[in-house]
């Protein structure tokens, strides 16, 4: 994640302690500072989801390796019926426990349990307005449906905040999210890259051209910067392409921006990319992968082994080059000289696209000369 309103607006944030302090923290660098829970998206349980037992254990597991946060996402975790028990397990062990939802099914009732467990964060996923995100949802209702749980959230003390993944079909989105923020008073706002896995994967189409990108992350730091102007400030923040950090800072720079040199410092404290070293992804079977995205490629299952363990044994290759994929990563990537700050960004992306783990990441939207 890089932190637009933080870096470019220097506001200080809630998870300011988590994203960069990393370093003056007694925490190895390789140990999981966030996982992904999942739950199946489907009105159904299956005989191979981890049944509720089965979640607590995984729950203490992570607390025993020393995991600081978790996250409940899916399809739509709060299908799952013990979801709130397990948000408050979490808790009970000092984790910090967020979710992610569209937000439909949060009803008052519902708001007020998340509220009193001590849930940290709800993050509400919108594809656009009205129109738009009820065609991606494939529900008339879904955008007044997920407004309502907004505000029940909001009423019951709950911090909530948006997410939206930016493509082709609703880029031009972006600056109604904007004014959404404003008129509901939402917090926050997390704008994500497109990612595709999976080789031949059909999302790469949608994904904006390098131009496009540039253009869209120039409008997120404009709009949050107008925000910060008129004392209206959120938190914002863009995920999924470690590129932005160099381009913000490179923008600063040419502002002549006297923060520009602090920003530089903060970015290689948040060391990039961290998948399959600082996050990973436990799926709802029980299946754990590198991050969120690549759950084809699975390193083991905690009903199997502890988590700890299977996350700690380098005798899988790919585990053992992802802990330190600096020294493995080709192409513009080895040779860029923001490799320190990005990590390499998402080695999932470049096996989709060419078939090689290690290649450079398509979706790096920086120049030649930006990068050498």
């Amino acid at each position: 994640m890089i932190g637009i309103s933080k870096l470019y607006c220097g506001t200080v944030e809630p998870s300011d302690a988590l994203r960069y302090g990393r370093r003056s923290s007694d925490l190895p660098s390789h140990l999981l500072q966030f996982v992904h829970c999942y739950a199946r998206a489907v009105d159904r349980t299956h005989e191979k989801e981890l049944a509720h037992e089965q979640g607590l254990a995984v729950i203490d597991d992570l607390d025993a390796f020393g995991v600081p946060v978790i996250l409940f996402s899916g399809g739509e975790p709060l299908m799952r019926p013990d979801l709130v028990e397990l948000a408050k397990h979490a808790v009970s062990k000092g984790m910090r426990a967020v979710i992610s939802t569209n937000g439909t099914l949060i009803t008052p009732k519902k708001a007020k349990e998340l509220k009193n467990i001590g849930l940290s964060y709800v993050g509400v996923s919108l594809d656009g307005m009205e129109a738009v995100n009820d065609r991606f949802r494939g529900k008339k209702g879904a955008f007044q449906d997920a407004l309502a749980g907004i505000r029940n959230c909001q009423e019951a003390g709950l911090k909530v905040g948006l997410r939206f993944t930016i493509n082709r079909m609703n880029v031009s989105e972006i600056p109604h999210i904007f004014d959404l923020l404003e008129e509901y008073d939402i917090p926050r706002v997390c704008f994500y890259h497109l990612v595709y896995a999976g080789r031949g994967s059909d999302l790469v189409e949608q994904d904006l051209d390098h131009g496009e990108t540039r253009k869209v992350v120039d409008l997120i730091i404009d709009r949050t910067r107008d925000l910060h102007d008129r004392g209206i400030p959120k938190e914002v923040l863009t995920v999924d392409n470690h590129a932005d950090g160099p381009y913000l800072y490179l923008r600063m720079k040419r502002e002549k921006n006297p923060r520009a040199e602090e920003v530089l410092r903060l970015l290689n404290m948040n060391e990039g990319n961290n998948s399959g070293r600082g996050f990973g992804c436990i799926s709802w079977d029980g299946s754990v992968h590198a991050d969120q995205f690549w759950r084809y490629d699975s390193f083991g299952n905690v009903l199997e082994r502890p988590f700890g363990e299977i996350w700690s044994d380098l005798t899988n290759p790919l585990m053992a080059k992802l802990k330190d994929k600096k020294k493995y990563v080709k192409g513009r990537c080895a040779k860029c000289k923001w490799l320190d700050i990005c990590a390499g960004n998402f080695r999932v992306r470049a096996e989709a696209v060419t078939g090689d783990v290690w290649a450079a990441d398509p979706a790096c939207y920086l120049t030649d000369e930006e990068i050498l």
